[in-house]
């Protein structure tokens, strides 16, 4: 597929993640791989990718509505790229189809997860 549909899929998961209020990632990852025939590693990087300018513009505006505690983003940016050695260490040691399975089995737990707190009415912020 080209450049043009690569940016379309990116507009249209970054729209369907906002309004669900999900990552992109959970939406590009897939997108990537079956509409563009990216393999497993190469979509999740290039997804990790696209999070970094989404992710200034975001904190940007939420620190604007007083919504970033500094501190924690200031612990889990530091302690980060540690998991993000590890999980790269695990992805090119497991196979293409493990890692498809394990990416659709968060798949569904977060959707799971979102249609319990949708249907049982509870709102854990209120």
């Amino acid at each position: 597929m080209s450049e043009v549909a690569a940016a379309i899929l990116g507009f249209l998961g970054g729209m369907v993640g906002g309004l669900l209020g999900v990552g992109g990632g959970i939406l590009f990852v897939p997108a990537l791989t079956i509409f563009m025939d990216e393999p497993q590693v190469e979509a999740e990087a290039t997804s990790l990718l696209a999070i970094v300018p989404v992710a200034i513009v975001a904190t940007w505006r939420q620190r604007g509505y007083g919504n970033v505690r500094l501190a924690d983003g200031a612990l889990i940016g530091v302690l980060s790229p540690v998991g993000v050695a590890i999980g790269v260490v695990v992805a090119n040691e497991v196979s293409q189809r493990v890692l498809e399975l394990s990416f659709a089995g968060l798949a569904l737990l977060i959707a799971a997860r979102l249609a319990i707190r949708t249907f049982s009415g509870v709102d854990k912020k209120a």
